[in-house]
Order: C-alpha cells, then structure tokens, then sequence
C-alpha cells in the first residue's frame, strides 16, 4: 500500500510496527526516513524526549515534502526519572529487563501530525505496564525467541511479550506497539485528511 509517488500521506520513520499499524487504516502512504538525532537532551524527561522526537522526525520529513500530511512517532519506556529506549542488543535488552523485573513502567507514545499547511498537532498516548518477576532464564529465553532489540524497554507487546506482564492499562491498544492509532485518527480529521473517507477496500 505505501507509494512514494506524490503520496498524500507520509510516515516519517522506518519502523516496520509503525508501518504496519498504520496500514491498518487502508489508506496509501510512503515512507521516508527522517534524519533526527535521537539522544537525549540534559535534564529532558521520558515524555518530553518522547514528544520533542515525535515533532523533529515529523518536521524533517515535512520540509521536504510540501503539500502532504506527515506522521511523526517516537516511543520511550520511563522507569521511574530513567527513559528506556531501544536496546539494540541482546546484552543491553537484558539489561533492561533485568531493571523491569517486578516493576512498573510507563511508555510514552508521542505522534506529530503536521498538515500541509503547517499546521502541528502533538499528543501522547502512555501505557502503564506492570512487569511479572523475572527469572534471569525467563528473560534469555524471551529475548531468544522474540529478538525485541528494536523495541524501547525490550518487549514487544504484540508477539510474545504479554507473557512478561501482569497488567496493562491504556486508551488505546496500539499504542504500545508504537502509533496509537485512535489520536493519530482523530489528528487527521482534524487537519483535514479524512481517513474513512480516503480507505479502500
């Protein structure tokens, strides 16, 4: 479904989850990868590292692509004042994990519309999870069988990693799994793309 032809509607992210979600919306997009320096700044919370990558990956794609609709999205896990972001490792995944055993955390799902005529929208959508107590031999042989070294706090929520949990709570279960699609919709219609409107069969 994504094209790169004058698309309407662009993704500014290469995240295969992301993709995925939002083709659940039957309407075309491209993608395009937004060239965004993703550390965090000093003294920046979870949320407002989360939001402010949101609006830069958003707002990069846009300057190069007047006259469309971009999508920007970033998700952080926020340990108590410490932000989980992707491990990509098996080493740090375990790390993280081992941190998340027994505890709660919340991640921060952050989404940037910005319309064609600048206007930009940013929201979050958080998930509370509540992680299980976790053998170290739990751990190895989740991250063994679901490799979520691209996912932030090393679980995906989608595939195998419920079974770490023991509670999740949120306003939208594709948020978790890295665009929340229910903001995102109601982003949309607000900036003038019509998503039922537009879907095809």
């Amino acid at each position: 479904m994504a094209s790169s032809a004058a698309p309407d509607l662009i993704l500014a992210s290469t995240s295969r989850y992301r993709a995925e979600l939002l083709r659940r919306l039957r309407v075309p997009f491209a993608t395009r990868a937004p060239e965004v320096d993703e550390a965090r700044q000093s003294g920046e919370s979870p949320l407002g590292l989360a939001q402010r990558l949101a609006a830069e990956k958003a707002g990069a794609v846009a300057r190069t692509a007047p006259g469309a609709w971009v999508i920007g999205s970033d998700q952080v896990c926020m340990l108590g004042d410490e932000a989980l972001g992707k491990p990509g490792s098996h080493e740090a995944a375990l790390a993280q994990l081992r941190q998340l055993t027994g505890r709660e955390a919340v991640f921060h799902t952050a989404v940037c519309v910005i319309s064609p005529d600048g206007k930009t929208q940013i929201r979050n959508c958080p998930t509370e999870v509540k992680f299980r107590t976790l053998r170290d031999d739990d751990i190895e042989r989740y991250l063994n069988l679901d490799a979520p070294y691209d996912c932030a706090g090393s679980a995906k929520s989608e595939s195998l990693g419920p079974a770490l949990l023991t509670r999740m709570r949120s306003d939208d279960p594709t948020a978790l799994i890295g665009l929340p699609l229910i903001d995102l919709c109601d982003m949309l219609r607000q900036s003038g793309f019509d998503v039922l409107a537009r879907a095809r069969p």
